[in-house]
């Protein structure tokens, strides 16, 4: 079955806590965490202050997106302070391969992100590696936007690689899912789902959990 990590960036921060607690009852599989440096991405947002708080509020595991430039000087922070999975963009280090190690020395899932004009070839090198792969099907930096239709080929190249070496990393997407887009990334082979300002805009979590998880 598809998993599915609601983005936080869209989650009701004066009321962080209740958030988690209607997170856990509407039978999420985890949280998304998004860290943007306003240098990487055109945006600056949460960092590790608020993951403590997040970590002491639930049991969920907690998907950790770095969107910023040299993670490997921060990786191994972010899993000290409770992420349960790391993932950082190809494009934002010339080490994919030393940060993934980094990550997975600390026993903590690894993944890697290519953005929507990064081809996958970019992180065949290190697909043996990962634990998950996160295809971005908008361009990363601010919720809302609208689904880029062509990285869902994306999706079929990795589902292939997956197929022919045997591999069995997990594919994520994240970027303008909802209810019209689901069916198209699950079908191409997405089995984790991030989902923020279409998520969030419902008042009853568990029914659109429902939608999402299919």
């Amino acid at each position: 079955m598809t998993k599915l990590y609601p983005s936080l960036l869209s989650a009701d921060f004066l009321n962080l806590q209740q958030e988690l607690n209607a997170l856990e009852e509407a039978g999420v599989d985890g949280v998304h965490f998004d860290v943007m440096d306003g240098q990487f991405v055109p945006n600056i947002s949460i960092g590790l202050p608020i993951l403590d708080s997040v970590r002491k509020g639930t049991d969920l595991p907690i998907d950790v997106h770095l969107m910023i430039e040299e993670p490997e000087k921060y990786v191994e922070l972010f899993a000290e302070h409770g992420a349960d999975m790391i993932s950082v963009h190809v494009e934002a280090t010339p080490h994919i391969h030393r940060v993934v190690e980094q990550i997975k020395n600390k026993n903590v899932k690894a993944g890697v992100v290519i953005n929507p004009g990064t081809p996958v070839h970019a992180i065949c090198p290190i697909l043996n590696m990962v634990d998950y792969v996160l295809v971005m099907t908008v361009n990363p930096g601010f919720g809302g936007q609208t689904f880029i239709d062509g990285c869902v080929e994306k999706l079929d190249q990795l589902s292939e690689i997956k197929k022919v070496h045997g591999l069995n990393f997990d594919i994520e997407v994240d970027g303008g899912i909802n209810d019209t887009t689901v069916e198209s990334v699950v079908s191409h082979g997405a089995t984790m789902l991030v989902a923020g300002s279409y998520f969030f805009k419902h008042e009853d979590y568990k029914t659109v959990t429902n939608i999402l998880k299919g």
